[in-house]
């Protein structure tokens, strides 16, 4: 047998496509392939041929003696091919019965998708949840990129801590407590991927412990929902009120555990009354029940310094939870959570055996970008744009839907406008407004039912659009029902 490296043909004498059957010819560029690298590109291309259905099974192969001098190859060449696919049960053969393409195989869908969240074809997308992702600090965080990769050390590169690096932890306990008023131990804040995972890694803790259900707040987030039910649990909508959570609904649903926004509730905007964040830690200590802090966006607001956390004011039974997505960018997939000590243990082993960690690299950009301020900045800048463009939405919405009623307070990312009922019926608005272009999202689409007074709801996001968009998206919707309703007349 010669060797796969040598063309014992030569390839002066390779013959031309023509010459080949129609069968064989998808080989032909494997076969021009450089020398060193023929036998890979041989493999590579039966392979193709194989998984794409082009060789279809049942086929039988030519001997390796006569595909090779088809290709202008050498035998060996052909015969390594045969017997390494044969191998990876692409091909089967049998002694005297020749080689012969597998019928086993299927090939995978070609086509790559994008599934990643948006409205595909939106002109003008007001739903909420999306930070500006222009105002990404990236010369900062670049900055920050090559500080940190000159200086760790190549130990630092194996497998975290699950918690997170040391250094990373300690910037964020710093930065929390300051910022928040959380009562922030480095010992037993957990670095996640978002506020995602931290949601599921309490729910399994949870759910071993045998917790049942979780308690939500209705409207509320729909995501919490469904991360808990990925861990085994139900969930319990309970209803708010003026203050916040509604404590006779909480108390008579026998859940042990319930997740809160207190800070910015989401999506009505209020903040829990001081009188409801006591009473709500004192039906947690009565009902030995965990509170699961959701402190989304609790940074930004324009009206008065924010409200701090409410875990620090009882870390014993609130796990809180946060991440960058809203101040930095969603894609970093970095967050926290902070635990309650008699938690604490088994969430990180839960972290350990999900991820073995988030990576490095990023925790110690981020560690490095926060104690060298750039946060703060980022922070700051992110402030003052978001305060420009929520006076922007509610400037739109007064000049073109007047009578529109904007309630929760001045903070985040989002606004609940309720568009007077001369607007309506809701359906025939969203309808228009897909039509034109423009995407929303009705209050409903968060758990709660529709409107007593009848008003239209909606939950209207503002900080990824600059000032002069919001203008003309509101503009545009309040064209797309002018018309709608002309046509209809």
């Amino acid at each position: 047998m010669t060797s796969s490296g040598t063309n014992s043909a030569a390839d002066p004498h390779r013959p031309a496509a023509g010459s080949l059957s129609p069968a064989w010819e998808l080989l032909l560029p494997a076969a021009a392939a450089p020398v060193r690298g023929r036998g890979r590109a041989l493999r590579s291309a039966l392979r193709d041929a194989v998984r794409s259905g082009r060789l279809a099974g049942g086929t039988r192969l030519p001997s390796s003696r006569e595909l090779a001098a088809d290709l202008g190859v050498s035998r060996g060449l052909v015969t390594e091919a045969y017997e390494q696919l044969t191998a990876e049960s692409y091909l089967r053969s049998g002694r005297g019965a020749g080689t012969w393409v597998s019928e086993g195989v299927r090939a995978a869908e070609r086509p790559v998708r994008d599934c990643a969240p948006g409205a595909a074809g939106a002109r003008v997308d007001f739903r909420p949840g999306t930070p500006d992702l222009s105002l990404f600090p990236r010369s900062a965080w670049a900055a920050a990129q090559r500080t940190v990769f000159g200086r760790l050390p190549h130990g630092a590169l194996g497998y975290p801590d699950p918690r997170g690096l040391p250094e990373l932890r300690e910037a964020l306990a710093g930065l929390l407590a300051r910022r928040r008023g959380v009562v922030a131990d480095p010992e037993r804040l957990v670095v996640c991927s978002g506020v995602a995972q931290a949601t599921t890694l309490l729910g399994f803790v949870l759910r071993d412990e045998g917790v049942v259900s979780v308690g939500v707040e209705d409207p509320g987030s729909p995501e919490h929902s469904s991360l808990f039910a990925a861990t085994g649990l139900g969930t319990v909508p309970l209803p708010l009120d003026d203050e916040g959570l509604a404590l006779a609904p909480l108390e008579r649903s026998g859940v042990r555990a319930v997740v809160t926004t207190p800070a910015h509730q989401f999506p009505t905007g209020i903040g829990y009354s001081a009188r409801r964040r006591g009473e709500l830690l004192g039906w947690a200590r009565d009902a030995d029940a965990v509170i699961m802090e959701d402190d989304y966006d609790g940074d930004f607001r324009y009206d008065r310094a924010p409200v701090g956390a409410l875990q620090g004011l009882d870390p014993e039974r609130v796990v809180y939870t946060g991440s960058v997505s809203k101040s930095l960018a969603p894609g970093l997939r970095l967050g926290w959570l902070i635990a309650p000590a008699a938690l604490t243990e088994r969430i990180v082993a839960r972290k350990r055996t999900m991820d073995l960690g988030n990576p490095v690299l990023d925790q110690a950009v981020l560690a490095d970008f926060i104690v060298r301020g750039g946060y703060d900045r980022q922070l700051r800048r992110c402030q003052r744009a978001y305060r420009e463009r929520r006076d922007a939405m509610v400037a739109a919405l007064g000049e073109h839907f007047p009578g529109t009623a904007v309630s929760g307070i001045a903070a985040g990312l989002h606004i609940i406008a309720r568009l007077p009922a001369r607007y309506g019926p809701e359906d025939v608005l969203l309808e228009r407004a897909a039509g034109a272009g423009i995407a929303l999202r009705p209050l409903r689409d968060c758990g709660t039912a529709g409107s007593e007074d009848g008003t239209l709801p909606l939950v209207l996001g503002y900080a990824h659009l600059p000032p002069g968009d919001i203008a003309r998206g509101i503009a545009a919707l309040a064209e797309a029902w002018r018309t709608g309703r002309t046509h209809s007349g």
